[in-house]
């Protein structure tokens, strides 16, 4: 099964997340008990009364968060809130999964704000984040996500809309995205937009659930049949479109696993062959799944190379600032490519050849064929210079030993 969390268009936030659940049939009763024993972790801190109920969003109906709170405290350790939320999620019985994502989810807006203001994680201090509401948001979706089995479900995200504009907080104004929100998507695979409207789409909380969900992030829905969906509705309304959340469950009908991946390429014909082959050994060093240079003929008759590097959106910038350093390019064109690939694994085998023990990195692929697997470059090389063998030949040995190690025929 796979789990689609839609966030294009409205964004997301902690409650709009909580509430889509629910919508899809969480135990809100589990939810609503579960959550007020973190009163009993967070001093001066008070649900005064929390249910989930129906709205309507332009034309579209969905659940929302009803939540009243009293809160002595308006600043707050962060370190604090994590340990209500550990806390919590031992004293109700958790899964070990749901354990996890709550505490990474916590984890993540308090190393986002460590890096923002330069401290170390134990001082950092929340304002906005240091009601119980965040510890609603995020026990809640653990606990939902665990009452519906969905730790298990392949978790997809689309692009997020975060919004635009300004936006007034503890330390004053800022344009939208703020801070926080950029830290917490950085370095993750989900991709951003501004979205609709000059105003906040997405908070910390709601970010930092989704990149602890979501595996992947992709532009189009995968192939799928529709099993269930789910409306979380936030607290604003907007003009022109639902402030609704929308996560969807199916049923994957892809015979192979699916991603999405970046490409870029460039035309060079001024570029030695030498400054090329430098050029894709710093490309794939720093992280390129792939690099092509292709002879080709363009205007005028003139000899030209064709460069197209593959690689993941997180490191996309760095691909470009390389080719353009390396060649001179005055340009270069990007765009998304979805993949389907043959689900594979990485596994290290221990070997012995000659006498000699090496463990070697293969990866291992699984289709309607069987199994196969491949050796990589690098320890085929090892073993040769090892042996005093050529490569051909201890890549015949080292097939050997790994078929009668992984039991293949």
């Amino acid at each position: 099964m796979v789990l689609v969390i839609d966030a294009q268009v409205a964004g997301i936030s902690g409650d709009m997340l909580l509430s889509a659940l629910v919508n899809m049939g969480a135990n809100k009763s589990k939810i609503i008990d579960g959550v007020h024993m973190a009163e009993n972790y967070l001093k001066g801190s008070k649900i005064q009364n929390m249910d989930f109920e129906k709205v309507t969003k332009h034309g579209t109906e969905a659940t929302r968060l009803s939540l009243d709170i009293k809160e002595e405290h308006h600043e707050r350790r962060g370190i604090d809130i994590q340990d209500c939320i550990l806390q919590t999620s031992d004293k109700i019985g958790l899964s070990e999964k749901a354990k996890v994502f709550s505490k990474e989810s916590i984890r993540s807006l308090i190393r986002a704000e460590s890096r923002i203001h330069g401290e170390p994680v134990e001082s950092v201090h929340f304002h906005e984040a240091s009601s119980i509401d965040t510890v609603v948001d995020i026990i809640g979706s653990a606990i939902a996500l665990d009452d519906l089995g969905f730790f298990s479900e392949e978790t997809i995200s689309t692009h997020v809309a975060v919004g635009g504009g300004t936006l007034d907080f503890s330390h004053g104004t800022t344009s939208n995205p703020a801070s926080a929100i950029l830290e917490i998507f950085r370095n993750s695979d989900i991709a951003i937009s501004g979205g609709r409207i000059r105003e906040e789409l997405t908070t910390p909380t709601g970010a930092s659930l989704l990149v602890n969900l979501a595996k992947r992030c992709s532009e189009f829905y995968p192939a799928m049949k529709v099993k269930s969906i789910g409306y979380g509705a936030g607290s604003k309304d907007f003009e022109g479109f639902p402030n609704v959340l929308k996560i969807v469950r199916g049923e994957s009908i892809d015979k192979w696993e699916q991603d999405s991946v970046q490409i870029i390429e460039t035309n060079v014909d001024d570029v030695s062959g030498e400054a090329i082959g430098h050029m894709v050994d710093k490309l794939i060093s720093n992280g390129a799944r792939d690099v092509t240079v292709t002879p080709a003929i363009t205007k005028k008759g003139r000899p030209t190379s064709i460069i197209s590097v593959i690689c993941d959106s997180s490191n996309l910038n760095d691909m470009i600032s390389t080719i353009i350093s390396e060649t001179g390019t005055l340009g270069v064109r990007v765009r998304t490519s979805n993949r389907y690939v043959v689900p594979r694994s990485t596994v290290s085998v221990p070997i012995t050849i000659h006498g000699k023990n090496f463990t070697v990195q293969c990866k291992v692929a699984k289709n309607n064929e069987g199994t196969s697997f491949k050796v990589e470059a690098d320890n085929i090389k090892l073993v040769s210079e090892t042996l005093g063998i050529s490569f051909r030949d201890a890549n015949v040995l080292i097939i050997t030993e790994v078929r009668q190690k992984l039991h293949l025929k």
